[in-house]
C-alpha cells in the first residue's frame, strides 16, 4: 500500500460514493442490532462506554470470520486457480510481525506521507476529514452536514498522520519510536529475498498474508467498515515486468469472481477500473471490487499493478539487493508486483449484509442466508423434548457431526423458537429427534432457506450434511 491516503486499498480512508436513503439506513440499523443480539459483533469495551473504531467479534462472528479467512487461504494459497492460459505459478504464506523497524515505513513513504487532511470544529470539538465534511452529519444538528450549521466553526485543514505511534524499550525518545503497521504489504516486501533464498520457489510467485493492521482514522464510521483496527488478506504477486499486465488482468478477475462464488450477488458487486487521475503515482493499473452497502457503494478490495516501486524503494533504503535472477531467461531484474488486497472485516460486513433476509411468514422474520462455506454453524441437533429417550438419540448424532463441522446442540424451549435462533445464526440445517425417531430411527431435517423438511435415517445424518454442504 502506498503512503498516500487517496490510493485505492481495502480499509483505505475514502469518501463513500452515495448517501443512504431512509429504508437503507433502517436496514443497516436492523443488521447492527441482529449482529449484537446474536453474538456476531460487539462494541469493544462496551461495559466502559466503548471505544470508537474498535470492535469485538462474538461467538458467531468469530466462526464467520475464520470461515472467510479459511476460504480465502484455501482458494488463493493452498489451491489457487490455474493461471492465464494454464500458466503455472507458486503461492506461499508469511506471518509478519505487527511492529517492524521504522525504516520500513520510511522507505514505503508512510512516515512522511501517510496522512489525511483534517479539520476541527471549535464549537462541538469534533474532528473530521476535510474532504468528507459534505458527507458527514453535524454532531450538533444531524440534519445538516459539517460546516453547514450556523454554529460550525472549522479550523483550516491540516495533515494528520494515520499511523499509531508507540515506543520500544524502557525509555521513550526519538530513538525508541516505532509504529503499529498500517498495512501487511511491507512485511512481504521486506521478506522477499528471505523467501526466495529459503524456499524452493521461483517466479511467478505469490506471497500471501492475513493479519491485523492499524490506522488512526479521523472519523471511523459505518459500523465495522471503517475501523482503527482491522484485518487484511493480501497477496503480493511477483512476476517479470513483461508479464505484469497479463497477471494484473488475471488477479483482477479472479478476485471479483471469488466474492460472487461465495454468495455476493453480481448486481450488488462492481469491478471498477480506476481512471488515470485516480491511480497512485507508483501504479500502472488498479481496480476496486465494490459492494453496494446500505450506506452506499464502497470498496472491499483493491487489485493494483504496483510495478517495481516497492522493491526499489527498499533496495534504496536498505542497501540490499532485492533483484531476482531468472535461470530460464538468463536475466536479472527487479520484479513487478500485482497486489490483490482485501479487508477481512469489510468482506465479513458485506457477507452479513448479503445474507440478511426478511420473511414475515417465518418464526423469526429475520434470517441469515449465508453461503454454506461461510455459515458459522453448519448444523443444529434438537431433541424435541429433553426426555422420553430423545436426548439419548440426539447426543450421539451431535457428537458424530461435531467432529467434522461446527454444530450446536439445543434441548430448550419450543422447537419453533429453536428454529428461529438457528435461522438468525444462518445455520443451513437442523436435525430434530422426535417421537417417530424412537419408532423407526428416522429424524427430521429442516432446510434454512425454504423451511422445507426431509425425513432420513439417523445413520445418514453425516452423509446427508456432506452431500448438502458440498464443502
Amino acid at each position: 500500500m502506498a503512503a498516500q491516503s487517496n490510493q485505492s486499498k481495502a480499509n483505505q480512508s475514502k469518501p463513500d460514493k452515495s448517501k443512504p436513503d431512509k429504508s437503507k439506513s433502517d436496514k443497516m440499523e436492523k443488521i447492527v442490532s441482529l449482529c449484537r443480539r446474536r453474538g456476531f459483533i460487539f462494541q469493544s469495551s462496551e461495559i466502559y462506554g466503548g471505544i470508537g473504531g474498535f470492535w469485538d467479534y462474538g461467538p458467531l462472528g468469530t466462526e464467520l470470520k475464520r470461515n472467510i479467512k479459511d476460504a480465502w487461504w484455501q482458494d488463493m494459497v493452498r489451491n489457487p486457480p490455474a493461471g492465464p492460459n494454464g500458466k503455472a505459478f507458486q503461492m506461499v504464506g508469511l506471518d509478519c510481525s505487527i511492529i517492524m523497524n521504522p525504516k520500513v515505513w520510511e522507505a514505503s513513504g508512510h512516515v512522511g506521507g501517510f496522512s489525511d487532511p483534517m479539520v476541527d470544529c471549535k464549537a462541538c470539538k469534533g474532528r473530521f476529514r476535510a474532504d468528507q465534511t459534505a458527507d458527514t452529519a453535524c454532531p450538533k444538528k444531524p440534519s445538516k452536514m459539517v460546516g453547514e450549521h450556523k454554529e460550525c466553526d472549522l479550523t483550516d485543514p491540516r495533515e494528520f498522520n494515520l499511523m499509531f505511534k508507540t515506543h520500544i524499550g524502557a525509555l521513550e525518545g526519538s530513538s525508541s519510536v516505532a509504529y503499529l503497521r498500517p498495512e501487511t504489504a511491507q512485511g512481504i516486501f521486506a521478506n522477499f529475498k528471505n523467501v526466495i533464498d529459503s524456499s524452493r520457489v521461483k517466479l511467478p510467485l505469490g506471497i500471501a498474508q492475513i493479519g491485523k493492521s492499524f490506522r488512526n482514522e479521523i472519523n471511523p464510521r459505518n459500523f465495522t467498515f471503517r475501523s482503527r483496527e482491522f484485518e487484511q488478506y493480501e497477496i503480493e504477486f511477483f512476476c517479470h515486468p513483461s508479464e505484469a499486465d497479463e497477471w494484473y488482468t488475471f488477479w483482477r478477475d479472479v478476485r471479483h469472481a471469488w466474492y460472487v462464488g461465495l454468495g455476493l450477488r453480481s448486481d450488488m458487486l462492481v469491478l471498477r477500473e480506476h481512471e488515470g487521475k485516480e491511480l497512485a503515482h507508483y501504479a500502472k493499473g488498479c481496480a476496486d471490487v465494490e459492494y453496494d452497502f446500505p450506506f452506499g457503494m464502497a470498496e472491499l478490495e483493491g487489485i493494483a499493478n504496483r510495478t517495481d516501486y516497492d522493491l526499489k524503494a527498499h533496495i534504496e533504503k536498505s542497501g540490499k539487493d532485492l533483484s531476482y535472477f531468472d535461470d530460464q531467461r538468463k536475466e536479472r531484474f527487479v520484479p513487478y508486483v500485482i497486489e490483490p488486497s482485501g479487508g477481512v472485516d469489510r468482506s465479513l460486513l458485506a457477507f452479513i449484509t448479503e445474507a440478511y433476509t426478511v420473511d414475515e411468514n417465518r418464526a423469526s422474520p429475520e434470517f441469515m442466508k449465508f453461503h454454506p462455506r461461510l455459515a458459522p454453524i453448519k448444523a443444529a441437533i434438537f431433541p424435541l423434548v429433553a426426555k422420553d429417550g430423545m436426548p439419548d438419540i440426539a447426543e450421539p448424532i451431535y457428537n458424530e457431526l461435531r467432529k467434522h463441522y461446527a454444530c450446536q446442540y439445543d434441548a430448550k424451549q419450543s422447537i419453533g423458537k429453536r428454529y428461529a435462533r438457528m435461522d438468525e445464526a444462518g445455520t443451513p440445517f437442523c436435525f430434530t429427534i422426535d417421537g417417530q425417531s424412537k419408532e423407526d430411527g428416522t429424524v427430521t431435517v429442516r432446510n434454512r432457506d425454504d423451511a422445507s423438511q426431509d425425513r432420513i435415517d439417523k445413520s445418514r445424518c453425516l452423509e446427508y450434511l456432506r452431500d448438502q454442504l458440498q464443502l
